[in-house]
């Protein structure tokens, strides 16, 4: 089952609105109806709210590796008939390209796996800027996979 219809389906099984929901996490309904039907995906941090919300194990609702894995996959999806040291050459030229913080941003996510919370307190950043510029360094990823992976 995707992570929308997880949602939906323990949202109805407990006689929510998707405004109730909303309404318990402080986020929009319309936020919660683009969970639900895939246009947008919650961050783990909120999905840990959403399972608190249920009371239920995030892990119930998603696997937190799996999702920060995909993540990263949507930028390196166009890569054909390439190694994985191929690939991590490609990651560790992006990362030589990267200003010294956000390139440790980027590790702490998707090495270490940290999520958006924390990697804001490590930087002193506020959370939303985290979740901004890592969105921003998957696009220059994908780009430069696209520039590069053939050199």
């Amino acid at each position: 089952m995707d992570l929308g219809k997880t949602i939906a389906s323990l949202r109805t099984e407990r006689n929510m609105s998707q405004q109730q929901l909303a309404d318990v996490l402080f986020v929009s309904r319309d936020l919660v109806s683009k969970w639900e039907n895939g246009s947008r995906r919650p961050d783990y941090t909120m999905i840990e709210r959403i399972a608190e919300a249920f009371g239920v194990r995030a892990d119930d609702i998603a696997d937190r590796n799996g999702l920060i894995f995909k993540e990263l996959s949507e930028c390196v999806s166009g890569v054909r008939d390439i190694s994985d040291s191929g690939l991590a050459e490609l990651i560790s030229g992006f990362l030589k390209e990267l200003r010294e913080t956000d390139a440790k941003m980027f590790v702490q996510r998707y090495y270490f796996l940290r999520n958006t919370s924390d990697i804001s307190r490590m930087f002193g950043l506020g959370e939303n800027h985290v979740r901004t510029t890592l969105s921003r360094m998957r696009r220059k990823l994908r780009k430069y996979v696209e520039e590069n992976q053939n050199t």
